[in-house]
């Protein structure tokens, strides 16, 4: 019975040899892979996200009609607006005509009644290829709004007695 157990001892032996030589093969082999390091390419989480640039403001698009112009017509009378709540015909018409829109083309209403009171709202427009490029501002009105609107049949843009733009 010797020699059985000496073959025994003997495969024992190897099966732990081979046992450990294969534990420290698994050792050197992680189970699982190693998480990537950042790169400067990608985003941090904790980055803030960049602020999308503004919309370009509008400009005069002479060569347009009115309604293509109407967006720069509100971009300039809200930026009077902005300035002075409380502005005047004369802001209106004076910050149109530095953007680019044809004095000659212009109406506006009076700053007072016939009473000497503010009026409740002022309208000011320009007539722009065959339309009417129309703002209005006051308290009356909640505020600046804008609009396009046709000529009228007397070939003006807005109803009743207009002030003269003589400055």
């Amino acid at each position: 019975m010797a020699p059985r157990l000496l073959g025994t001892a003997a495969v024992l032996a190897l099966g732990a040899g081979l046992g450990l030589g294969l534990s420290g093969c698994a050792a050197a082999t992680p189970a699982t892979a190693p998480a990537p390091s950042p790169s400067a390419a990608t985003p941090s989480a904790s980055a803030p996200a960049a602020a999308p640039a503004p919309p370009p403001a509008p400009s005069l698009r002479p060569n347009q009609d009115a309604r293509a112009n109407l967006a720069y017509f509100d971009f300039v009378a809200s930026g009077v607006v902005a300035a002075n709540p409380a502005a005047g015909g004369r802001d209106f018409i004076d910050a149109l005509v530095t953007a680019g829109f044809d004095r000659a083309r212009m109406e506006v209403t009076f700053d007072e009644t016939s009473a000497a009171l503010a009026a409740d709202s002022i309208q000011f427009a320009v007539g722009f290829d065959g339309e009417c490029l129309i703002g209005q501002n006051g308290p009356a009105t909640g505020g600046y709004h804008g609009a396009v609107m046709p000529v009228l049949a007397s070939g003006t843009c807005l109803v009743g007695a207009t002030r003269q733009i003589d400055w």
